[in-house]
Order: C-alpha cells, then structure tokens, then sequence
C-alpha cells in the first residue's frame, strides 16, 4: 500500500529521475537514510520499472487501458486551444494526439476499471462541446509498452 510520502516520490521521480537523494528527502520531509530506504521498497516492490522511474500502472491498481477516438466539426484555433487545455488536465490521458484520417483526436487513457472510464467519459463530453464522435477501443492484453526510442544506425 502506498502512503502519501510515496506517492509524492514517484511524482517526483516521474518529473525528473536525475533529483539527487538529498533532494527527494528534502521534499517529502524525511532524512536521506529513511528516504532512500523508501525509494529502494518502491524499487523492490516494482513501483518503478526503470532506471527512468517509469511506474507500473497495475501496482496503481489502473487495470484499463482505452484507446479513444474523437471526431468533431469544430476547428477553430479558440476552440482546439480550449480542448487541449481541457485534455491536458486530465490525468487519465497519458497520450494524446490530432490525426490525420477519419478521426480527428486520438487519446491513450489508463483507469482503474470501466466505472472509472464512465466518469472519465462523462466529464470530458460534458466539458468538451462539439464532439461529434466519441469511440472507445478496450485492451485486453499489453504486448508491448516500451519508451526507448529505436537508435538509427546513422546516429550512432
């Protein structure tokens, strides 16, 4: 179970992964020593993933990932600046994108469960006027999560 020091770690650490020990201790109230043993359990437990503290949303308890797809008629500039405004407060939404092709929106969302998409999906096309298509894809399974970006030879 994570507790409110915990939490504020991995926020932390999901920022920037290059804050020095005696940062994240001072952050959270704690001694080096107390902190360090914090951060070695989140480690431990598989709260962090990665030398990059990428976090495991299933340890979060966040079971269901939805792919969204969104069609409107409204593109002004007032308006997409409103609708990414709105969108970027929304933690649910860890990818978000404009499309080319039939959809105009696609977004990457992570919840607990289907209750949880249904509020998620109440507040957004209660907050967002102008959707015209709202279409929503459940995962069943994750193949593949990764964020190493592939090195082209040309780069090395």
């Amino acid at each position: 179970m994570l507790d409110k020091i915990d939490r504020k770690l991995l926020g932390l650490l999901q920022r920037d992964s290059s804050l020095s020990l005696n940062a994240l201790a001072e952050a959270v109230n704690l001694t080096s020593t107390p902190c360090w043993k914090r951060l070695k359990r989140l480690e431990d437990d598989g709260y962090i993933v990665g030398k990059v503290a990428l976090l495991n949303g299933e340890k979060l308890g966040l079971g269901l990932t939805v792919i969204v797809m969104i069609k409107t008629q409204q593109h002004s500039s007032e308006w997409y600046e409103q609708f990414v405004s709105f969108v970027k407060e929304m933690p649910e939404v860890l990818t978000f994108y404009r499309m080319a092709g039939e959809y105009d929106y696609l977004m990457h969302v992570e919840v607990i469960d289907m209750k949880s998409y249904d509020r998620f999906y109440k507040r957004m096309v209660n907050g967002i006027p102008g959707l015209i298509d709202v279409t929503s894809n459940f995962a069943m399974e994750k193949i593949k999560y990764t964020t190493a970006l592939p090195i082209p030879e040309s780069a090395v």
